[in-house]
């Protein structure tokens, strides 16, 4: 099963992965956007998710906003899945050069992959927005180190912000950078879990130069992307099946 990608990642030489809530999912961390996570905002916040995720909201409501956050974006006893584990041993293999990723949740640097473009943070990092000290997640989580929910600075009293890109903020110019570089060299992209329609992150894919012989363009997602007409290798599959069978 799955031997057209078998024979195609044996034949490439680098590989990068482009990934999004999909990849995650998997893990059992719910998709924010999907029907359920929307429902639940407006019902218990009378607002999208988009809205809370803000700077705007951030800085205007912030206990409202952490209460949302860490009640919807952390999964602290998730562990990566099939997927992450296949790109990490395909990294220790030298044959993926880069994940980029949508995701905020640490996972693949949790299943051991070394190059990881975040295109949109993580949690993992926090940091005062005064002093710019950093702080773990385990901190801001601690009620200890909080007021009304809000993380607190010991060292200046300023408010701790997750180290993720919110709506209204501009992506970090040396991820995009590195991403677009690493996708713009390779000779198989990989798309997973995402439908690409968060951008700018969606319009990096078309750095991939697909009309190159022997380039392969691969999607696996359950839904349908703007790039699957494109694609030499589809799989309407879950990814973590797809690649658990064709890597580990």
């Amino acid at each position: 099963m799955y031997d057209d990608l078998k024979q195609a990642i044996k034949d490439a030489k680098k590989i990068v992965f482009f990934g999004g809530a999909g990849v995650s999912t998997e893990s059992g961390i719910p998709d924010f956007r999907s029907e359920n996570g929307l429902y639940n905002a407006k019902q218990n916040y009378g607002r999208s998710p988009e809205e809370m995720l803000s700077i705007d909201f951030f800085e205007s409501d912030p206990v409202t906003f952490f209460d949302y956050y860490k009640k919807n974006l952390i999964a602290k006893d998730v562990k990566p899945n099939k997927a992450h584990l296949a790109l990490a041993k395909l990294e220790e293999m030298g044959k993926l050069t880069a994940v980029v990723t949508q995701n905020i949740d640490g996972l693949h640097q949790a299943a051991g992959s070394k190059t990881v473009y975040e295109l949109h943070g993580s949690v993992q990092r926090n940091y005062c927005r005064s002093c710019r000290t950093p702080y773990s997640l385990d901190f801001i989580m601690n009620p200890a180190n909080c007021k009304d929910g809000v993380p607190i600075c010991p060292k200046c009293g300023g408010v701790i912000k997750p180290d993720v890109v919110l709506y209204g903020e501009c992506l970090d110019d040396s991820t995009m950078y590195s991403s677009i570089k690493a996708i713009s060299e390779c000779d198989m992209l990989i798309i997973g879990g995402t439908s690409l329609v968060v951008y700018p992150a969606a319009g990096f894919v078309n750095y991939f130069d697909r009309n190159k012989a022997g380039h392969k363009l691969v999607i696996i997602n359950k839904s349908s992307t703007s790039q699957d007409a494109w694609a030499d290798i589809h799989y309407a599959q879950p990814i973590g099946e797809v690649l658990g069978e064709c890597v580990l």
